[in-house]
């Protein structure tokens, strides 16, 4: 899709955002990047034709609106109507932990992981404060964001939330069977599955496969072959039913099982103990003597990246180069040239926790902390 003007140099949103490429798409519609005329900020811009067979915009703007001043939830600039377009207006923010996922070659350490989750959690428990449920949890929802907020986790992309209770009375939505899959198959819960209405725990559980996916690198249940989508979705289901959380968090620490066996035996209606799930990925944070200095996989390998660039940039400048570049004098053949290899290899030590620990006891432990 793209806008019906001429020329994207024509495209004046709200009077003030010149619209200048296009950064993004998906079944919604097209993100833009734009600038701000008056200030020169840049924007991002979130397009969709009102033809679209599931307008979601509005909804999704609305939405926003009710979660403005959250940590980690965008700001929204405008949202409007212009030449069958609705437009909606907001923070640019940097990439996905999808993109910085393959940035990292698929491989997140065991720091980098807790440090998600710790932001993650603050992000869902603040939408389900607001009485929302998001029932779209996974790695390209989650955005970091960019400048002096580089470091913080951002959440988008509301369209599939859902209000899990009146705002005015309080009360939870009705236990409902027979529903359609809504969301991400390869992240989303049991009872998703099932056709049972979601709320607060299925979030949960969907954050627990997508922190199982960072350490992972791929879940059971992807790459499984089907002819329809609907046999897919059977597919995945099964696999994920017939996984043992045991199976599928081994040889990672027991806090990622119990995470995942806490979220998956909560009731329909039950509140998620936040708290106790921060505390138990917290704890081990300090065990395996990590520091919270937002020293992300994607920080370090950006800092070797640019220093090697650094690096070639000053050969090329440096007058010395073309004297290495001569040919050198070869040795007498019977001389011997010997090599020496520099190793500089390092072993991450993996906290694994052996046998069970029970919730009760844990959040004993924490109580205790």
């Amino acid at each position: 899709m793209s806008f019906p003007w001429r020329s994207r140099s024509e495209v004046l949103i709200s009077g003030k955002y010149k619209v200048s490429k296009k950064i993004g798409g998906g079944s919604f519609g097209d993100i833009y990047l734009a600038i701000n005329i008056g200030t020169g900020e840049e924007v991002a811009v979130k397009v969709e034709s009102t033809k679209a067979r599931h307008p979601q915009l509005l909804y999704e703007s609305r939405v926003y609106k009710m979660l403005q001043g959250g940590v980690g939830i965008p700001h929204i600039r405008w949202y409007g109507y212009e030449r069958e377009y609705n437009i909606l207006v907001m923070d640019l923010l940097g990439p996905s932990l999808e993109d910085l996922f393959n940035f990292c070659t698929r491989q997140f350490t065991i720091k980098t992981v807790l440090m998600l989750a710790d932001q993650m959690l603050n992000r869902v428990e603040f939408l389900h404060c607001k009485c929302f449920i998001h029932r779209d949890i996974k790695p390209d929802n989650f955005l970091m964001g960019i400048g002096r907020h580089c470091n913080k986790l951002y959440m988008i992309d509301f369209g599939l939330a859902k209000k899990y209770r009146d705002l005015r009375t309080r009360a939870h939505i009705s236990y409902r069977e027979d529903k359609n899959l809504t969301g991400t198959a390869r992240y989303a819960s049991i009872n998703a599955h099932l056709g049972i209405e979601q709320s607060r725990r299925d979030d949960m559980e969907s954050l627990g496969y997508v922190l199982m996916y960072f350490n992972r690198g791929a879940l059971p249940w992807q790459g499984l072959k089907a002819i329809t989508k609907k046999q897919k979705y059977e597919r995945i289901s099964e696999k994920k039913m017939s996984t043992p959380v045991e199976v599928l968090c081994k040889g990672f620490p027991a806090e990622f099982a119990m995470f995942l066996n806490y979220c998956r035996g909560l009731a329909f209606d039950e509140s998620p103990d936040y708290m106790y799930l921060r505390q138990l990925f917290r704890i081990l944070f300090r065990t395996m003597n990590y520091q919270y200095d937002y020293t992300f996989d994607w920080t370090i390998l950006r800092q070797r990246k640019h220093h090697l660039e650094s690096a070639a940039a000053a050969d090329r400048r440096s007058p010395s180069l073309q004297r290495r570049a001569a040919p050198q004098p070869q040795p007498p053949p019977n001389n011997e040239v010997k090599s020496v290899h520099a190793t500089n290899d390092s072993t991450v030590n993996k906290h694994t926790v052996k046998g069970q620990v029970s919730v009760a006891q844990m959040k004993k432990k924490i109580n205790a902390t």
